[in-house]
């Protein structure tokens, strides 16, 4: 494999990884300043955690595809 395709998957790698982060950092504080029903404003947070408690393994995941192309 030639060292502009790893590079080019990394990229692609590292530009999966930041809409995710910027939607778990910018989105959530939007959305528990801002609840669309403030009658269910309470219900906001179960599901916050539940997004941040998913996205952990993706990070993961991203980070061992980052150091799997670094071996290449």
């Amino acid at each position: 494999m030639k060292r502009y395709s790893t590079i080019f998957l990394k990229i692609a790698v590292i530009l999966i990884g930041v809409p995710v982060l910027a939607l778990c950092i910018f989105g959530a504080v939007q959305l528990t300043n801002n609840p669309v029903n403030p009658d269910y404003a309470n219900m906001i947070y179960p599901i916050l955690i539940g997004m941040f408690v998913s996205v952990v393994p993706f990070f993961v995941a991203l980070y061992q595809a980052l150091k799997l192309l670094g071996y290449i």
